[in-house]
């Protein structure tokens, strides 16, 4: 009798973890449900509902910051991205591959080309460095692996992504926001470490034509400059590495308006950064799965007042909207889907508040 029992409580316990699963790729809207389960997540702010300083309640719909490197045809032939790169840090809790990334993002006033589509992005995973006697503020170390995704059909391993627009954005910018997805590429999955600190770089790759030379950290209008979109600061990340374990992680840095009773700034780690970057493809083997990457002029970044929230989120340092997936092992999967399971709450919770 009580073998049975345990073994009902067993197919008991194994049902909610599959529920839970299925929930988490459901939630998440992964384009592989019931492959890529969530492990890091931060969400954009498009529309966040914000209690401002003087009582009243005001919407935001983030903004971004360039990520964009082009490449020109010369005599010789093509040439190395080079321009702005965005790089934002992370850690979790999870001895288990990324092998999905997911991002937000959007085109400067909207511009969009035909004639010069961004068909590829880089993604980069690095070391820390973080901060120190000869650093007032961590930045991306070395490249660990990286690659570069193509526009199309993900798949799995396929090293593809795809965008798709989300919504129209709102005041000030209007600019509208597009959501990423790639799968990377089958061999190059990216095997993290529990509880360390590593920084994600992504920028869109853009290949100018003969004749076209330009400025690449001072591109013309009539180029696509594409961003990276912030993160919506009001939504903590469960899943995401704290203290001890990592210091100080995923945290509360500030509140805006009256403690007790403001809105709480999340945050992990460190600001995000800004910075010059080479992508060099061509002298590689395998540039394609392993470009050479050489960046240099790290920069912190900032969230801006009145696009990022209400006057006084300027002084407070800036996340980018992200979330990396895994394929984990049957003890990770546990972890995982309490943490997602938390993150469906959480966003349910709100939802009802809201209605």
């Amino acid at each position: 009798m009580k073998r049975t029992r345990r073994i009902a409580t067993l197919i008991s316990g194994m049902s909610v973890l599959l529920v839970a699963l299925l929930l988490v790729g459901n939630v998440a809207a992964d384009p592989i449900p019931g492959r890529d389960i969530l492990k890091f997540s931060q969400a954009p702010m498009d529309g966040t509902q914000i209690v401002s300083p003087n009582g009243t309640v005001q919407r935001f719909w983030g903004h971004d910051e360039l990520s964009t490197a082009y490449s020109t045809v010369s005599a010789t032939g093509p040439t190395p991205y080079r321009g702005t790169f965005m790089a934002d840090d992370f850690a979790d809790k999870f001895n288990s591959p990324i092998v999905h990334v997911k991002w937000w993002g959007s085109y400067l006033n909207n511009f969009v080309s035909p004639a010069f589509p961004v068909d590829k992005f880089l993604i980069s995973i690095e070391s820390d460095v973080p901060v120190g006697p000869n650093n007032t503020f961590s930045h991306p170390g070395t490249p660990l692996l990286n690659q570069i995704v193509n526009r199309g059909p993900i798949a799995p391993g396929s090293g593809t992504f795809t965008e798709k627009p989300i919504s129209g954005g709102g005041p000030p910018l209007g600019e509208t926001l597009y959501e990423y997805n790639a799968e990377l590429h089958l061999g190059a999955e990216f095997f993290e470490k529990a509880d360390t600190v590593y920084w994600l770089k992504v920028v869109a790759l853009v290949d100018l034509p003969p004749g076209i030379i330009i400025d690449p950290n001072q591109p013309p209008t009539f180029v696509p400059r594409w961003g990276w979109h912030n993160r919506d600061y009001t939504k903590m990340d469960p899943l995401a590495s704290t203290a001890p374990a990592v210091v100080p992680g995923e945290h509360i840095d500030g509140f805006l308006g009256p403690v007790p009773g403001g809105t709480p700034v999340w945050h992990f780690q460190d600001d995000a950064v800004t910075g010059h970057v080479v992508v060099n493809h061509l002298i590689t083997p395998d540039g394609i799965r392993f470009p050479i990457i050489d960046q240099a002029g790290y920069q912190p970044t900032r969230y801006l007042d009145l696009a990022d929230g209400p006057p006084g989120i300027g002084n407070f340092s800036k996340d980018l909207a992200f979330e990396l997936y895994t394929v984990p092992e049957p003890t990770s999967a546990a972890l995982l889907a309490v943490g997602a399971v938390a993150i469906v709450g959480l966003r349910w919770r709100r939802g009802a508040q809201s209605r």
